[in-house]
């Protein structure tokens, strides 16, 4: 007989969960018409957005089929999520692109290696990231920062795009150089390029209006590649790619040495966070209805994508919030869908490269200015401004440092700032004093003065924060002002703690202190509502169950004035933990 049948069945469940096709698991014929419906439209809209994105990163726009056909096999073999699509993307290329760039020459061989080294890296950390189920590394970046952020890297992707717009010479270095030389340059534009470039972007802009669905990128570039063999806008200074090289990349592990390895490892780190942040972003987005998102699980799929495309010469793939939008309301209803995508990409990029020799820069620059405004989130602007005046300096802060500093550096400085708002929002937590709702047991914050009720020589604080170092020392000297207004006539201390969910060491100490001063100052201390298991595991381990005594621990605050402020006995109720 088994004497563990549920711990079996929990291990078989989880041992289901990490193996291979998930995303397809079950897939029945009778989905096959969805599948490839929002295949083919996939792959309209992603055939010029991935041409589009490499040629933004410095590659061949062939590399950039490549990166998808990567992104998407892998991700249907090992991810989780029905709809995500995994390829080129226009957030992570500026911070990569800007980042190679100070290590070797735009689209040189060196380049080229080191992009496929960096896209390993990118994937062996955020699929390691999965196994070992750190997602929560994605809630790093606030929607503040995040905003700055995308404001930023829309803001490289229009500077870097206004020289094919505007058919001029393609400049390199900082970005407000760039600006300053483009202004300089304006008298040069070519009139046929900046028409073709607005008329795809007025297509994209359109048709995204109408529906995501219509592939007007495609459109748009079909229409451009026209005009430019029927009028012969080449021979009009129109800059167009010129023949693709049929057939495809061979397999094999990128080289470099191992100073170009160390040199990427803070790179890799930032990309693989902007990564995840994404990734959890469109995983958690577009879950489908009845299965709970599995951000774990994305994080490998995603990041055997970028290994698969580092050994095919490409570079580091990333989620993509719209293209796993359009996958969800084409119908899909599996990653076969991304799978048909990937076998007409993987085609045109193998045998269709005669295809594509007229298709004018310019509409490659039309389709990024319209990435670059789409990722630009004005409401959230809005809102924040609105709503957060302070949290809307994050945006500006995060946007400027991204566009003046070198990017990488910027993107540190972003997570940077989210990360010291987050503990500055902790730190600014104090003791608040709770009043009894009348003609109830419910002690609640006030909402007015006076509109609740005082028990004459009892003081009810809570602490709405976890309680960790970096609020120690505001709880401790909060806590002690408390018991200070009552002016010696406080019997009894009782601290609501049902928002504290975690107590670390220096908090410990803090509350071992705080308690030592109550009772001198002749009150009795108690604790009441401590909810969390690992706030009360706390306790113990850090002595202070025995410290207070556990008859003095209750599960409410009308238990704890009942026991010990109305002369009953305290062991009146008993705590569960403290058995």
């Amino acid at each position: 007989m088994d004497r563990f049948p549920q711990s079996k069945a929990a291990s078989a469940m989880g041992l289901s969960s990490w193996l291979p096709l998930r995303a397809l698991r079950g897939w029945t014929p009778r989905d096959l018409n969805g599948d490839l419906i929002a295949g083919m439209t996939l792959a309209a809209i992603a055939i010029p957005e991935q041409m589009a994105t490499a040629r933004l990163g410095g590659f061949a726009p062939e590399v950039g089929f490549f990166a998808f056909v990567a992104g998407s096999v892998a991700f249907a073999l090992f991810g989780a999520n029905r709809h995500l699509s995994a390829g080129a993307d226009s957030t992570i290329t500026p911070l990569f692109a800007g980042g190679l760039a100070m290590l070797a020459a735009s689209g040189s061989p060196h380049y080229l290696a080191l992009a496929a080294i960096l896209a390993l890296m990118v994937g062996l950390i955020v699929t390691l990231s999965g196994i070992l189920r750190l997602g929560w590394v994605a809630d790093l970046l606030s929607v503040p920062v995040t905003t700055g952020f995308l404001a930023g890297i829309a803001v490289h992707i229009i500077v870097s795009q206004m020289p094919g717009l505007l058919g001029l010479p393609s400049e390199s270095g900082e970005t407000l150089r760039r600006v300053g030389e483009i202004a300089g340059s304006l008298h040069l534009t070519n009139p046929w390029s900046l028409g073709l470039g607005l008329g795809v972007f007025a297509i994209v802009l359109g048709a995204d209006h109408i529906s995501p669905r219509i592939p007007g990128a495609l459109i748009g570039m079909v229409l451009a590649t026209t005009a430019v063999a029927v009028f012969g806008l080449e021979d009009r200074g129109v800059e167009v790619l010129g023949a693709l090289p049929n057939g495809l990349p061979h397999a094999g592990l990128p080289l470099a040495s191992l100073n170009d390895v160390q040199a990427l490892v803070p790179l890799a780190l930032l990309i693989a966070i902007v990564v995840m942040v994404q990734t959890a972003a469109t995983s958690r987005s577009f879950a489908q209805q009845g299965d709970a998102p599995d951000v774990n699980r994305d994080f490998v799929g995603v990041g055997a994508g970028s290994i698969a495309s580092s050994l095919f010469g490409a570079f580091a793939v990333n989620a993509s919030p719209p293209r796993t939008a359009i996958v969800s309301q084409s119908g899909g209803r599996s990653q076969f869908s991304s799978l048909v995508a990937a076998a007409i990409v993987l085609a045109l990029g193998a045998f269709g490269g005669g295809l594509l020799p007229d298709v004018p820069q310019a509409a490659l620059a039309g389709v990024l200015m319209f990435v670059a405004q789409h990722i630009l989130r004005w409401k959230v602007f809005a809102s924040v401004y609105r709503q957060a005046p302070v949290e809307f300096a994050l945006i500006l802060i995060t946007m400027a440092a991204i566009v003046v500093l070198p990017i990488e550096t910027g993107v540190a400085v972003g997570i940077g700032l989210s990360l010291l708002h987050g503990i500055w929002s902790a730190t600014r937590t104090l003791p608040i004093e709770l009043e009894q709702v009348p003609g109830t047991s419910v002690w609640w914050p006030p909402a007015k003065p006076g509109a609740g009720e005082k028990l004459p020589g009892v003081l009810v604080a809570a602490f709405q924060a976890p309680l960790s170092f970096v609020n120690a020392d505001r709880f401790k000297r909060g806590f002690c002002d408390l018991v200070d207004a009552g002016k010696g006539d406080v019997k009894l201390v009782v601290l609501e703690a049902s928002n504290i969910v975690e107590i670390d060491y220096t908090a410990a100490q803090a509350l071992i202190e705080t308690i030592a001063y109550c009772r001198n100052a002749g009150a009795i201390f108690a604790i009441a509502r401590m909810e969390s298991v690992r706030a009360q595991e706390a306790l113990a381990r850090f002595g202070i169950i025995d410290l207070v005594g556990p008859q003095r621990i209750f599960h409410s605050v009308d238990a704890a004035i009942r026991a010990l402020h109305s002369g009953q006995p305290e062991n009146q109720e008993s705590t569960p933990w403290s058995s």
